[in-house]
């Protein structure tokens, strides 16, 4: 409880210069993972208890195998996180509220101890996530949530597996476990872009080579499936952005921007129904997504993801797939000031 105990005083220091407001909701904040801590079991003691659902044992011996091969094979925190288990009983763990201006593409963003500024603020309640986003409506501003199914201290307490996490299969925990255990690796403060492009990057970096080594040939193919149609849809969000800051930069009435943004939305869910029935021979997987409301926020939340991966994966490359040296190399970019970082990570000639 150590950690819990020094996250605790920063939560308290902040809270007492910043207002009512932020109290209550990093009381929240704390309030929910502190619940999370609390309830963790052991995952070897859990896989030997003879009590153990069988396929919760299953789960979590994948699980235990995945986590091994992420220090081992990954170069990644060999701590405790991810060794404990917790069923949240919910469908996510976190539910994260993004908001952008109805005529910009820049998130807000918000700023707290330890993590600095990200574009969103995160609730362990359904009902406070929504009662947040409707104050940020209020204000006039486009808002998108998310419910999220992994979260990581950056290793200030041991994160654990969440039953979120074993909603899926194996690959997609590997995915999580990849992904958050980078964040514990590497971490900017104020550049979300960066860091979760980074993490993506080892995510899929990671996952490639643990199908590999475990032989899985048909989930490596389904994998890489996954991956194309997911660059196809970034590449369809990146075309609409670009449309979307055509349209913000000119000098039009509110009335007609609004007229224009939403024919901009409208002409990305036809390329998107386009694309899905042809290239994709009618997969379905992002329906969900387009048959949901689109504004600036959400193409905003989805940009924070995926917009750097490609130059990260290309550094990797650079780095002949060795992950201390890309470590290393993603240190030193990391501490170029902001303006620069991302221009050094896309120019990069070699593994410095």
């Amino acid at each position: 409880m150590k950690c819990v105990f020094r996250l605790l005083a920063a939560v308290i220091v902040t809270s007492g210069v910043t207002g009512c407001t932020s109290i209550s909701y990093y009381a929240q904040s704390l309030e929910g993972h502190v619940q999370i801590m609390a309830a963790r079991r052991n995952v070897g003691k859990l896989i030997r208890d003879p009590s153990t659902p069988e396929a919760l044992r299953a789960k979590l011996t994948s699980a235990s195998t995945i986590r091994r091969f992420a220090t081992d094979e990954l170069a990644l925190p060999d701590n405790s996180s991810y060794r404990s288990y917790v069923d949240i009983g919910r469908d996510a763990i976190t539910y994260a509220v993004f908001a952008a201006p109805q005529f910009s593409l820049t998130p807000i963003t918000w700023c707290f101890p330890v993590f600095g500024c990200v574009p969103y603020r995160g609730y362990f309640s359904r009902k406070s996530a929504a009662e947040s986003a409707v104050g940020l409506q209020r204000q006039g501003l486009d808002v998108y949530v998310s419910g999220v199914t992994a979260y990581s201290t950056l290793g200030w307490s041991s994160d654990p597996l969440l039953s979120t996490m074993l909603r899926q299969g194996d690959t997609y925990l590997a995915s999580l476990v990849f992904h958050e255990l980078a964040h514990q690796k590497i971490y900017v403060n104020n550049d979300s872009a960066f860091n979760e492009a980074f993490a993506v990057a080892v995510e899929i970096t990671g996952v490639r080579k643990w199908l590999r080594a475990t032989g899985n040939r048909a989930g490596l193919r389904r994998y890489e499936a996954n991956r194309k149609r997911s660059a196809d849809f970034l590449g369809l969000i990146s075309k609409t952005r670009d449309e979307l800051g055509q349209v913000y930069g000119s000098p039009r009435a509110s009335e007609q921007m609004a007229a224009a943004k939403a024919a901009t939305i409208d002409r990305l869910r036809m390329r998107y129904r386009q694309m899905r029935d042809k290239r994709w021979a009618g997969y379905r997987g992002y329906d969900a997504w387009f048959d949901a409301p689109i504004n600036n926020a959400k193409l905003a939340a989805t940009a924070v993801y995926g917009e750097q991966v490609p130059a990260f994966l290309r550094l990797f490359d650079l780095c002949s797939g060795d992950y201390p040296r890309f470590y290393a190399s993603v240190r030193r970019i990391a501490t170029l000031p902001e303006p620069s970082r991302a221009q050094a990570l896309r120019t990069a000639a070699a593994c410095n």
